[in-house]
Order: C-alpha cells, then sequence, then structure tokens
C-alpha cells in the first residue's frame, strides 16, 4: 500500500460514535466509552511503574490496550462488508484515531486471512502515550506506547484469527520524531515467544488472585459456606433481608416470606433451609395457588385408602414427605377456610391427619409461608384467618423487588447467562454494554423471574460466540438518539439507518420535494378519514398550519405550467 493510500470515508465509524447528555454516558456502539485526561492517565502510569515495576507494568498496560482492540475488532467484522479486506482492516486505524490515540498513516499492510499470512507498518503521529509518558517521565531510553501497542495487536490479532505482534521501531517518548510501527504474525518474530508473556493472562494480579483462592479454600474448610449459590446480590436491600434470613436459618422458628411476585422467594426458603441444620432432610414445596380446593387437603395433610371416590391407595402428604425437614406452603394466602383451620392445628399440636383417617401422625416440619398477598388486609376483609395470621407472621422477611436492587441485576445476569447457555447448549460470550445498561435501568415488574426470562430469550437469540445485544432482550425498545460531529466539529444529531433508507427510496424515487410532501399531506387526510384535525396530528403539526401547507400545495399546482405534447397542433 502506498504512502499516499487514502482512507475510506469514516462517516459510517463516526455514526457509532453517539455523546448521551441526558444519561451521561458516551458510546461506541453497543460500547460504552469515556473521556479520560491525558494527565489521570499519564498518573496512572506512574503509579504502576512505582508500585509493580516496569515489567508487570508493561503487561498490564499492553493488556489494556488488547482488549480495547479486541472489542474494536468487533465493528470492523460488521462493517463494510462488500469492502476490500484493507477497507475492512483499516475500520480499526480509523477507529484508532477517533478515539484520540494517535493519527495512524498506512505505510505497507499486506493481508491474506486465509493464508494466515500479515505485515503491516504504520507511523503514529501525536501519540498520547509517548506524550503521557514524557509528562512523568521525561524522555525515555525504550519505546514506551505499550497500550497503543497492545490495542494494534488485539484488533489485528482479532482480524487474523492469530495472534500479532506490534513493536514499535520508533518511538516519540524516545526521542524520535515520530512513532513507527511492525506487525507481524508472532511465530515471524526470532524473538515472538518472549514477547507472548504480555498477551497471557498470567500477571501479578493473577498470583494474587491464586493466592486468594488458597485462602478462601482455607476458610470454607474451617467453616461451611454461609453464602447459598442460589442466592446473589451485594446491595443493601439484598443483604439486610439475607441476614433476617441467616439468623432465622439456625433456629426452629416460623418464617413468612413476602414481597411481589417473582422476586425469589422459592430461592430464599431453600436457601434458609440449606443454612439450617435441617439441610440433610427433605424440602418440600408445594404452590396452594395451584392445588384444586377439593385436594388441598388430601394433598397437604395425606390420604387413606378409600377415603373418597379413586383414592385407590393411602398416600402421604407434604408435611409427612417434609419430615424432619422444611415445608415451604408458597402462595399460603391463597389458602381456602377450611384448610386454614387444619393448617393451624398442625402448627400447634405438631401433627397431621390424613383425610379419611382416624388416628393422628406426629410431624417434625420447619415451616416456611411465602404470598405476594396482604395478609393483614385479607384478616380485614375475612378471607384469612387471625389466629392463623398471628401462627405464621412469627418472624416475617420482606424480599425487596428487584428495582431496589439494580446494583445486584449484572451479576444475577451474568449468573443466569452461565446456566442458560448451559441449558440451550450456545456459547454466548456475554452482554455488550449497551445491553447490561438496559438491564441496569429496566424497572422490573416482573422482578428476578423477568429477568431470567429475558436472560434466556437473550441467549436464544443471540448468535452462537457472540453477545447478547440490546435487541435480544427488548425487541420492541425505540432506539436512542445517535449524535455525533459535524464538519464544524459541532454535536449533532445523526439519521437513524431507518432514516437513511427511507431518504434513499424518496431519493430514488425521482419526485420533487414538493411532490412528495403533497403526497404525505394527501395520504395522512385519507388515513384520518377527512378529519383535518387529526391528519395535523398525525403530521405534527397543528390545524393552522395544515390548512397553510394544504393552501400552498394546491397553488403550486395551479401555477404548473401544462405539458404540451410535441405533435400538437
Amino acid at each position: 500500500m502506498p504512502p499516499s493510500y487514502k482512507y475510506p470515508p469514516d462517516r459510517d465509524l463516526r455514526r457509532l460514535l453517539r455523546f448521551e447528555s441526558d444519561s451521561g454516558t458516551i458510546w461506541l456502539g453497543d460500547t460504552r466509552m469515556v473521556l479520560m485526561h491525558t494527565s489521570a492517565l499519564a498518573a496512572l502510569r506512574q503509579d504502576l511503574m512505582n508500585s509493580v515495576g516496569a515489567d508487570h507494568s508493561r503487561r498490564i498496560l499492553t493488556r489494556l490496550g488488547y482488549a480495547c482492540g479486541l472489542s474494536d475488532a468487533e465493528y470492523a467484522i460488521r462493517q463494510r462488508p462488500n469492502d476490500p479486506i484493507e477497507s475492512r482492516f483499516l475500520v480499526g486505524p480509523q477507529l484508532h484515531m477517533l478515539e484520540g490515540a494517535a493519527r495512524v498513516t498506512p505505510v505497507k499492510l499486506m493481508i491474506d486471512v486465509q493464508a494466515g499470512q500479515f505485515h503491516g507498518e504504520f507511523r503514529w503521529d501525536h501519540s498520547w502515550e509517548a506524550y503521557a509518558h514524557r509528562q512523568k517521565f521525561g524522555q525515555a531510553d525504550h519505546p514506551a506506547c505499550w497500550v497503543l501497542l497492545g490495542y494494534a495487536s488485539g484488533y489485528t490479532s482479532a482480524f487474523m484469527g492469530q495472534l500479532i505482534l506490534f513493536k514499535e521501531t520508533q518511538c516519540a517518548a524516545s526521542g524520535d520524531e515520530h512513532c513507527m510501527i511492525v506487525g507481524k504474525p508472532i511465530g515471524d518474530w526470532p524473538d515472538g515467544e518472549a514477547h507472548r508473556m504480555y498477551f497471557i493472562d498470567d500477571s501479578l494480579m493473577r498470583k494474587m488472585e491464586a493466592l486468594q483462592s488458597q485462602v478462601e479454600a482455607l476458610k470454607s474448610s474451617i467453616e461451611p459456606d454461609q453464602q447459598s449459590s442460589q442466592l446473589i446480590g451485594k446491595s443493601s436491600a439484598f443483604r439486610q433481608a439475607y441476614a433476617l434470613m441467616e439468623k432465622a436459618a439456625k433456629t426452629q422458628v416460623t418464617v413468612l416470606l413476602t414481597g411481589e411476585t417473582g422476586v425469589g422467594k422459592e430461592r430464599f426458603a431453600r436457601a434458609l433451609h440449606d443454612l439450617s441444620p435441617r439441610y440433610s432432610a427433605p424440602f418440600v414445596a408445594v404452590n396452594c395457588a395451584a392445588l384444586p380446593a377439593e385436594l388441598i387437603e388430601a394433598e397437604l395433610f395425606g390420604v387413606e385408602k378409600g377415603a373418597y371416590t379413586g383414592a385407590h391407595a393411602a398416600r402421604a402428604g407434604r408435611f409427612e414427605r417434609a419430615h424432619g425437614g422444611t415445608l415451604l406452603l408458597d402462595e399460603v394466602g391463597d389458602l381456602p377456610l377450611p384448610a386454614q383451620a387444619k393448617l393451624l392445628r398442625v402448627l400447634q399440636e405438631s401433627e397431621v391427619e390424613r383425610v379419611g383417617a382416624e388416628v393422628t401422625r406426629q410431624v417434625n416440619v420447619r415451616l416456611v409461608a411465602a404470598t405476594n398477598v396482604d395478609l393483614e388486609k385479607a384478616v380485614r376483609e375475612g378471607r384469612f384467618r387471625q389466629d392463623l395470621w398471628y401462627r405464621l407472621n412469627v418472624y416475617p422477611i420482606c424480599l425487596p423487588p428487584l428495582r431496589e436492587r439494580l446494583a445486584d441485576v449484572s451479576a444475577l445476569a451474568n449468573a443466569m447467562l452461565t446456566r442458560f447457555c448451559s441449558v440451550h447448549d450456545k456459547r454466548v460470550t456475554g452482554f455488550a454494554e449497551r445491553a447490561m445498561q438496559a438491564l441496569e435501568q429496566h424497572d422490573w415488574p416482573g422482578n428476578v423471574r423477568e429477568l431470567e426470562n429475558l436472560v434466556e430469550r437473550g441467549v436464544i437469540l443471540a448468535c452462537q460466540g457472540s453477545m447478547i445485544e440490546v435487541e435480544h432482550l427488548f425487541p420492541n425498545r425505540p432506539q436512542a438518539t445517535q449524535t455525533s460531529f459535524d464538519a464544524n466539529g459541532q454535536l449533532t444529531e445523526l439519521p437513524s439507518l431507518q432514516d437513511d433508507d427511507l431518504s434513499a427510496r424518496i431519493l430514488d424515487s425521482g419526485s420533487s420535494l414538493d411532490d412528495i410532501e403533497t403526497r404525505v399531506l394527501n395520504h395522512a387526510v385519507a388515513r384520518a378519514g377527512g378529519n383535518l384535525s387529526q391528519a395535523a396530528r398525525l403530521l405534527g403539526l397543528s390545524r393552522a398550519q395544515l390548512a397553510y401547507r394544504q393552501k400552498r400545495s394546491l397553488e403550486r399546482d395551479q401555477e404548473a405550467p401544462r405539458t404540451v405534447p410535441d405533435d400538437a397542433p
């Protein structure tokens, strides 16, 4: 590629950059970005060098750039699908410039993805990293653009499907006029293996994590794990409910779990059982709302043979099956009054009487009740026994809705992602940043159950080996307004891709702008059935504005010259 080569137009890339002042976010496609002071990055570089030394600092900064390059490579694969291979590859250098890294000038570029061959030489002017290094350390005696090299290596490696190592042959940090980099497969470098360490996730942090894992293993051998694997959360609302559950777990107290539908009451009940001395005994859950009224007593307390038509054999109820363990009565507020009376007796006497039996049976059960019904209100309305309410309300725990624990959404979603990838035998790499922001900003009327449904939908809709995008989670959500910079450097709103398609169809139609306006006006009036006020609302106009535009359209039609055939007399 000659040095005079010009980049393809970058409007498709500038469209990816969006500034959303209302939400305080910057986006490059679906990846959240942030503007940072170069002086702050220089200070971070200085702290790293002083803390862990030059070698570990280089590894950390190289891997930082490598991760950024991998992320940008996702856009390169999708952008310009019909362009030559060089044009598609240059998405990376163009994005690097758009992000303010340096001015990148291609000097030599040879790409053959199929053959696995690559050779690239680029010139960097105004490297932010060289500038930052000189700010804190003065002139270096070695190349110092580690983040930028990591980016070039990460981007090209993802593009080529193999590790491509870039080196600096000149660096502005060490006194050169500009930086020069050369990249080729790591195996083509004589000392390539010595540089592989900068791209392997085996750093000081990995060693610290290994030591931490050993400490955790030692702690778990001394005392059992106190956090159930089914419960995930660090928010204050969650921790408060969890702390109440922990205190109750070691006792035999009856627990009442309340909260909205879908907050995870059954999971809390299972965690309560797992943390209790009864953990090795059965945990039995029954949804009272799902049982027919005529079968509730038989299901809960058991039935003797011949007690009623169809009772061909004696059968133990849920209380007997849960003997020695824990019984969860979910949706207990939906129990009919006769069953409530029998339940009260079981709680008082610790014994059950099967339907059709003449003797009682002793049961040793820890009862956990759960409901989304306001039981106190149900008592006032006569739908729930007051004495049973007093028995159940010994130790209430109100589980917070998901909208009050948004800090837990990310951890919950990632745990669900792992589970559903296994269930559906699919590999999904994670959530796009825009998708995760959408999850964290959702109001969650369906709570954790709704989150489960959305994550499972995302896993199913996402392509194999890709990330879950917003449209996979919320197919009907409108896209956010896109903004970028105009030719004068001013922030301006960009049309969406749908707007571009509509504009292209209008231009291809050959109609004038006046003709288009007339057609739209007439179409709106026809759709409104001749109701001009409604037609004006469809167009976002006032009634007077619509009348003015109709009048102007009529005048244009009257003033238009008549076309006379060439063979007219």
